[in-house]
């Protein structure tokens, strides 16, 4: 018969194990090898074939020849091909060789990723260090929502860039004895996201703050925190993202042991 603390440990050895195997995809985070801003001149950039531009009309412009290998949506670009970024969703990819470019929208902005199966982050990983399991982050929080929806701006890492999350409600619960409230943010697809610093932050974590994604709560607002399952955000593993910042209201003044540290 196993132990409460041993069901903990391998329940989330498990899980563990899953997230190492996304981030280790071949166009996963650990992929990227660059990340440039648009203009509105047509210029190649990153060693991509062809050239590329922020059209100034909401839309992306790649000019290539049939022979550069740029495809659009499986057609091979042989002339010029328009795309159309959305802010704040996924970015539109395009295909070139192995490599997959990311055409992202953020507010008036507009990024080109590459992501590269051969990228030296993915090559040489070996795993995301954590801090040992302990069943004492493992806390009772009681959700309650906003009468509707708030879209809030936060920061990111990048100087001058904002996101526009959306919040849904605040989580209190108590850590170390000292009772705590972060905002949560509605999270993708189901369940709640909470995004916050806690005083590990800039020592043994991320700086930009980490992410505990929950279930969704019950009918009377409880839910389960498992600090134990706090992640990075994928600034902490690549120089070519654009992470949010937390909430300014979401710092712990906790130090947070739990969860994924950073070793950088």
């Amino acid at each position: 018969m196993t132990s409460v603390a041993e069901d903990l440990t391998t329940d989330w050895q498990r899980w563990h194990d899953e997230r190492e195997a996304t981030l280790r995809e071949p166009h996963g985070w650990l992929s990227l090898t660059a990340l440039e801003w648009l203009d509105d001149t047509a210029r190649p950039v990153a060693d991509l074939p062809g050239t590329w531009r922020a059209a100034g009309d909401g839309t992306v412009e790649i000019t290539a020849a049939a022979s550069d290998g740029v495809a659009v949506d499986g057609t091979t670009v042989d002339g010029t091909a328009t795309v159309r970024p959305v802010d704040g969703a996924p970015g539109v990819l395009v295909t070139v060789g192995e490599r997959v470019v990311e055409l992202a929208r953020r507010t008036d902005s507009y990024a080109l990723r590459v992501r590269d199966p051969q990228a030296p982050t993915r090559q040489a990983f070996t795993g995301v260090p954590a801090f040992p399991v302990d069943a004492r982050w493992v806390v009772t929080g009681r959700y309650e929502a906003y009468p509707k929806p708030q879209r809030i701006t936060v920061g990111a890492v990048v100087d001058g860039l904002q996101h526009f999350p959306t919040a849904v409600g605040t989580v209190t619960f108590t850590l170390e004895g000292t009772e705590q409230q972060l905002i949560a943010l509605a999270g993708k697809g189901e369940g709640l996201s909470l995004h916050f610093r806690d005083a590990t932050s800039g020592v043994s974590t991320y700086g930009g703050g980490r992410i505990l994604r929950t279930a969704d709560p019950a009918d009377d607002g409880s839910l389960t925190l498992d600090f134990n399952r706090t992640v990075n955000l994928p600034c902490a593993l690549t120089a070519y993202a654009t992470c949010p910042l937390p909430p300014a209201e979401n710092v712990l003044d906790v130090a947070v042991e739990a969860g994924e540290r950073d070793d950088r």
